[in-house]
């Protein structure tokens, strides 16, 4: 972490100091080496399980397997930030936030062809908050954590080169009820800390046996801490942000933002619940069981109306949040490690989806209507080839990842007593089917528009970065062992 936000302070001091022809370059290589340095670092720390900074940070088993996974999204991410070849402009990034769409002062720097470089920094922080989010020990810290991971994303959302006013309006309305569901988060921390008199998780959990019968306060700080997790998964109520946002901001922060957030929040998530709140399960779980529920439903149902891609990812997103709930009700070690292997298989096909988003284009730029992929695998057979392999493994089809993470979380839900929740996520699962393999017949099976919509060559950066992908899906589905037996090793909480 120290790495991390380290490289995040010297990429400022790179904007500071550093001439703007070169500046591009340094930070991608910046960026890229801390990222590595920092997985090199977690791998060394496999086996450590210590709670350290006076007893605020827990360093163990899921910690790491998080810290590693989002080390590896955020170094694909990285490759995707770093195209420059797709977009005439340079990137996919405004040159300069501050610009006002449309003004003089942004044609000037379109014309110059000056390149965001401010995104790398902004990333390196949210990255340090993501990592330090599931292994935050203290009801403090981990609220830290939520701000340092957000506060970046809710700029980045705000940067497309294209469509800004879209862009900006997704940031603000990132921003307002993010601040609201952190507002919900601390203020919930509040009531616990009135209830247990201790911020750190092992406290709480020893305050849960002491303090019989006087659960009032602290159940009204469970649910309201919920909000402000709950929120950051996507789950249904606290949805609405999701499809807008997706939409709005450039396609390689989505991609980011989908695969990234969601496997920080769902490792706090387990932190919060199994360590400090394991006590009082039965208190929380009926409540989990119902979000799980109607975030499965809502999210397959509304992707079903969709006719922009992005949006239809951003609502399937919403139905993955439901899915992994359904392993998170079960409270054990098997539940925790189908919950990793998920994340993980998850994170890289969603990666790989959204990054094939940026290279069907037409004159506006990304190609995001339903109706502008028609005759996509007659124009360009391999790339139509690959969305649907990512398609297929959203779907859980077998023989791919995301086949196996469904799997693992069903049966740990099962195992967990949860059986009702697993036939909502079988029914809700084959419902889904129906509409990624809609856009696979779209493509393969319709013919193309005359003028229907180009496919970009991209540069090495994305084409290693999607082909990554593309292996982790097909590999996780057909040898998905070793992560497997990883995850289930990494599955003890430090307490």
């Amino acid at each position: 972490m120290i790495i991390v936000l380290g490289a995040g302070v010297v990429g400022v001091l790179v904007e500071a100091f550093v001439p703007r022809r070169p500046r591009h370059a340094v930070q991608v290589g910046i960026a890229l080496l801390a990222l590595v340095a920092a997985l090199v670092q977690v791998v060394r720390l496999r086996d450590t399980e210590i709670i350290g900074a006076v007893g605020s940070v827990a360093i163990d088993g899921p910690a790491l397997f998080l810290q590693g996974t989002l080390l590896v999204m955020a170094i694909i991410s990285v490759m995707f930030f770093a195209e420059r070849r797709i977009e005439s402009g340079g990137n996919a990034f405004a040159p300069a936030a501050s610009s006002l769409p449309g003004s003089e002062d942004e044609r000037v720097l379109v014309r110059d062809r000056v390149l965001q470089t401010e995104i790398y920094p902004l990333t390196m922080f949210s990255v340090g908050g993501m990592m330090l989010f599931p292994a935050a020990n203290d009801l403090l810290v981990m609220f830290i954590a939520l701000e340092v991971l957000s506060l970046p994303l809710y700029l980045l959302c705000g940067m497309a080169r294209r469509r800004r006013l879209l862009s900006q309006e997704a940031a603000m309305k990132y921003f307002l009820l993010g601040a609201f569901a952190s507002g919900f988060f601390l203020f919930g921390a509040a009531f616990v800390y009135g209830y247990a008199g201790s911020l750190e998780f092992a406290a709480i959990d020893a305050a849960l046996a002491a303090r019989v019968g006087q659960e009032g306060l602290l159940l009204a700080g469970v649910g309201l801490m919920a909000v402000g997790l709950l929120f950051k998964i996507g789950a249904v109520p606290f949805h609405a942000w999701t499809p807008d946002v997706y939409q709005g901001a450039p396609s390689q922060v989505t991609a980011f933002m989908a695969a990234c957030t969601k496997i920080a929040a769902f490792g706090a998530m387990l932190r919060l619940f199994y360590v400090a709140f394991g006590g009082i399960r039965t208190d929380w779980q009926p409540m989990l069981w119902a979000v799980a529920i109607i975030t499965m439903v809502v999210g397959i149902v509304v992707a079903l109306t969709q006719t922009d891609v992005k949006r239809m990812l951003a609502y399937s997103s919403i139905a993955h949040a439901g899915f992994i709930l359904t392993a998170l009700v079960a409270v054990d070690e098997v539940a925790i490690a189908a919950i990793l292997f998920y994340l993980a298989a998850y994170g890289l096909t969603t990666l790989g989806a959204f990054a094939v988003v940026t290279l069907v284009r037409d004159a506006g730029g990304e190609a995001t209507h339903l109706s502008k992929w028609a005759g996509l695998g007659k124009r360009s057979p391999l790339l139509a080839a690959t969305f649907g392999l990512f398609l297929l493994a959203l779907a859980g089809i077998p023989l791919t990842s995301g086949f196996v993470g469904k799997l693992t979380v069903f049966a740990a839900a099962f195992q967990g007593g949860a059986m009702p929740l697993v036939i909502v996520g079988v029914v809700t699962s084959a419902v889904a089917a129906f509409f990624y393999v809609r856009v696979i017949v779209l493509m393969f099976f319709s013919d193309p528009a005359p003028e229907g919509p180009t496919v970009a060559v991209p540069s090495a950066w994305t084409v290693v970065g999607i082909g990554a992908a593309v292996v982790a899906t097909i590999v996780l589905g057909i040898l998905p062992g070793p992560l497997l037996e990883l995850a289930e090793q990494a599955a003890v909480f430090v307490r």
